[in-house]
């Protein structure tokens, strides 16, 4: 039987529902209007920069890099601003249809694709690469007029490096390239990565590498209002970035140009310093190669022949390679006899053509020998048999102790990176150099041929530069360097690199003046007598010659080896003879004799530095100038 209510009743339960509902209702708007003071009060600061985020894109703003230039102002390294189109990989559907299509509007060639295909292999990290690099108006033009059928790609005004002078002191200069994994990752360790948001480029070798935190510059930023799309529409704000100091270096690039020209097609190398401080007047390494080759990143074929060519243009061998000095160590061995007190200016020896030593007949270029021969005219005539002996009473470490504080077989720290400590022969290097005991023990025979610059000798044309430049500076020595000063980019002030004495070499007076005068003789009737014959100038120096691979006895001739098995030439000098500013070493692969390729190279060096003459062409050899040395 159904229960019947009454009105009271259903009354009563229609307003404990409706209460009931309008309590859920105010629960539920309770916790809305929470939410909403949560939201809206309580997280505001959060979203509302979030919200700020999503409307404001942080665009950076490159800085102009810093220029270079030699000590009389000429320019050798700049910027200009050309046109961009770039892909950013990660917006665009199908890479390869979309370069394909551009190619249509725009001249994309396949030297472009495979750029493109090694910088995307390179560069991971980074949002966008380029397509084609220095767009001209009209393809920028065209493209723009199509922009909305290439998501992904967009035109990008950059600046590039430019070198005026091409290849003209390019291992000086070095050159930039993109920034890679390796180049991010070192950029992460300084904490660098803000400074570097935008950049595409970094210094890879030479000045460009090791003045990278003067010349980069501090990275801007702007505040870009941006609409749904992620197009800017307005600027709100903006920090201007910092452009990169300028760098004014030691190098005169007209002499730099002056040696180059006289080396022609010949390898070697060229050092010149200003013995007073240590500034490098010249630094060439030959064959060179034309840093612009890298601006736009280097062509596959480019880097090819550069890589794998015979000549190795991009080593340089100034502050790399490392050669025996030949008989351009026998006037730092005349000075360690002098003041070990082994010889005296005076004393002189019987020169028969060879030395006995141990069984083995060390023997001299001059057949018959030099005679009598005291401290001058071993340097002169450079007679070996002097040296032999010399070296022998010595010993190896009496050459070391001496020959190392000379700086030989220790890098100079000039201030580019790649520099080879060379090497200065003792029995501990000898321990550290070779694994079996048999090898490690240093033999008597070995010093003899060390005193004439051969044997395990072998040092940089830089370091032979700075001995000859501290004997020319009475034993004072610097630190070589390159770069003169640093200019504020902000407010115009020059930072000057102070020239910085390695150290003091207390060398008496009147033996370094015995070294110099002996050396002055070889210029006016020894080996170098040929070359500075006429010189409007007095000039010290030393010829030398230094083998390639041992004869065993057999003569030596030239015409019968093959080219890059020939001895190779070097020369010291420096002039003027009264407050020397110049002090060089040359040295010519596989030049021959040092009087007959590098020291007519010298002298076209000095005829510039020093009378202002320019030479007509490279360095003509001197066959008639082959003599012992």
């Amino acid at each position: 039987m159904s229960e019947f209510r009454t009105p009271e009743q259903e009354t009563s339960r229609f307003r404990a529902r409706l209460l009931v509902a309008a309590a859920f209702i105010l629960v539920c708007f309770g916790l809305l209007v929470a939410r909403f003071v949560y939201l809206q009060v309580v997280r505001y600061d959060y979203y509302h920069t979030r919200a700020e985020d999503n409307r404001i894109a942080l665009a950076p703003v490159v800085p102009n890099r810093g220029t270079i230039v030699d000590r009389n102002g000429v320019v050798l390294a700049r910027n200009y601003a050309a046109y961009t189109l770039e892909i950013t990989p990660s917006k665009v559907p199908d890479l390869e249809a979309t370069i394909t299509a551009l190619g249509e509007i725009i001249d994309i060639q396949a030297k472009d694709r495979r750029r493109m295909k090694k910088l995307l292999e390179e560069s991971k990290n980074f949002e966008s690469v380029p397509i084609r690099n220095r767009l001209s108006d009209e393809e920028v033009a065209r493209f723009v007029a199509q922009r909305y059928r290439f998501p992904g790609v967009e035109v990008q005004a950059r600046l590039f490096r430019d070198y005026p002078l091409g290849a003209t002191g390019s291992h000086i200069l070095g050159y930039l390239g993109r920034i890679n994994e390796r180049d991010q990752q070192k950029i992460e360790e300084r904490g660098n990565e803000a400074n570097y948001r935008g950049s595409n480029f970094i210094g890879k070798s030479g000045v460009e590498q090791s003045y990278e935190n003067e010349l980069h510059g501090v990275t801007g930023f702007e505040q870009v209002e941006v609409d749904a799309g992620g197009r800017a529409v307005r600027l709100l704000n903006r920090t201007a970035a910092t452009p990169g100091n300028n760098l004014t270096l030691t190098i005169d690039s007209e002499l730099q140009r002056v040696v180059e020209d006289a080396f022609g097609d010949r390898r070697g190398a060229l050092v010149a310093i200003e013995p007073s401080t240590g500034g490098i007047l010249a630094l060439v390494s030959m064959p060179t190669y034309d840093p612009n080759l890298f601006v736009d990143g280097i062509a596959s074929s480019d880097w090819k022949a550069l890589n794998e060519s015979l000549d190795h243009p991009l080593i340089n061998r100034a502050i790399y390679s490392a050669y025996p000095p030949g008989s351009t160590f026998k006037p730092f061995m005349a000075l360690a006899a002098l003041e070990a007190g082994k010889r005296t200016a005076g004393q002189a020896i019987a020169d028969p053509g060879f030395f006995n030593f141990g069984g083995h007949q060390f023997r001299d270029d001059k057949k018959g020998g030099h005679g009598m021969v005291d401290m001058y005219k071993s340097i002169v005539q450079s007679c070996d048999t002097y040296y032999y002996m010399l070296a022998n009473d010595l010993g190896i470490e009496g050459i070391a102790r001496f020959m190392g504080q000379l700086g030989f077989g220790h890098r100079t720290g000039v201030d580019i990176e790649g520099e080879a400590e060379g090497i200065l022969p003792s029995p501990e290097w000898k321990k550290r150099r070779f694994r079996r005991p048999e090898q490690q023990k240093w033999y008597a025979g070995e010093t003899i041929s060390i005193g004439i610059g051969q044997g395990y000798n072998a040092y940089t044309p830089i370091q032979l530069a700075q001995a000859t430049a501290a004997i020319a500076n009475d034993g004072v020595m610097f630190r070589p360097h390159l770069v003169k000063y640093v200019t504020s980019s902000v407010t115009g002030a020059q930072r000057a690199i102070e020239p910085r004495p390695i150290r003091e070499l207390a060398f008496k007076p009147a033996h370094l003046q015995t070294i110099k005068q002996a050396m002055l003789g070889v210029n006016r009737e020894g080996t170098g007598a040929k070359a500075f014959r006429g010189a409007p100038y007095e000039a010290a120096g030393k010829t030398g010659t230094a083998q390639v691979f041992s004869l065993k006895g057999a003569e030596y001739r030239a015409s019968a080896i093959h080219e890059r098995l020939r001895d190779h030439a070097l020369f010291i000098a420096f002039a003027p003879m009264e407050k020397p500013t110049i002090a060089l070493a040359v040295l010519v692969e596989n030049g021959g004799f040092g009087a007959t390729s590098a020291a007519p190279i010298a002298r076209l060096v000095l005829d510039y530095y020093l009378a202002g003459k320019r030479p007509a062409g490279p360095a003509a050899d001197d066959p008639e100038a082959a003599e012992a040395e």
